[in-house]
């Protein structure tokens, strides 16, 4: 599949520091043919982790499930399922998971903007945010975008009935995650399951269409460098 890339979390193996509280899965990257960006699934066990962080690239986070806060330049931020995260090149936090259950978050680093930025938000809720169409079937809201600071790279949560769309191409680069609901990729003739803890990479100019099989809603978290809007298309078969 040219300029595309689909993995199953299950299938990339985790690995964990000494004394830390994360196993972390790097599950697309260069290896997988995306340049621009780094997607991690991160499981914080119980605990409080070791301080993190990337010193020259963005990262955007996504809960999935779990509940616990990071802790960043002194403040505490609620960590809470459908919360998208942003924290900047250089800084450096910690993770807590208080309860009983695993704190699993989707972890994409991307590339930073020199010089001086825009004031930011740290967390934005799913539920905060309004909700956009992007056609008859499909609606999305944003998470962390150019309205929370960042100005390189776009992070919105998709939700789509069951469907398939025409196929379609974007101008970005974009790597995606499925947070639920199951359906299948067409990319390049060929047609590949898809269904929670599924990844993906759609290089720039790809050709490809996300299908829903049902019954229920199939929600996709996505992160694309540069920013800009999950609605648009660089080409789109009408036909």
């Amino acid at each position: 599949m040219p300029g595309a890339f689909v993995v199953d979390q299950d299938a990339v193996p985790g690995h964990r520091a000494d004394g830390d509280t994360a196993v972390a899965k790097t599950t697309i990257g260069p290896a997988e043919g995306c340049e621009q960006l780094e997607q991690r699934l991160i499981r914080f066990v119980p605990g409080r982790s070791l301080e993190r962080g990337d010193p020259d690239r963005d990262e955007l986070l996504y809960v999935v499930s779990g509940t616990g806060a990071l802790e960043l330049d002194g403040d505490r931020h609620v960590l809470a399922p459908d919360t998208g995260v942003y924290v900047r090149a250089g800084e450096r936090y910690v993770v807590e998971s208080p309860g009983s259950d695993e704190l699993l978050v989707v972890s994409v680093a991307a590339p930073s903007t020199n010089g001086p930025r825009p004031e930011r938000r740290v967390t934005v809720r799913f539920d905060d945010q309004p909700e956009l169409r992007a056609d008859g079937k499909r609606t999305f809201r944003y998470l962390v975008n150019e309205d929370a600071g960042c100005l390189d790279a776009t992070q919105f949560l998709g939700v789509v009935e069951p469907c398939r769309a025409p196929d379609h191409s974007h101008t970005y680069d974009e790597v995606g995650y499925i947070v639920e609901g199951r359906g299948m990729a067409h990319v390049g003739g060929e047609s590949i399951p898809l269904r929670p803890g599924s990844c993906f990479h759609l290089a720039p100019g790809t050709i490809h269409c996300i299908e829903n099989t049902g019954p229920g809603l199939m929600r996709i978290l996505g992160v694309f460098h540069p920013s800009g809007d999950p609605a648009s298309r660089a080409y789109e078969d009408n036909s």
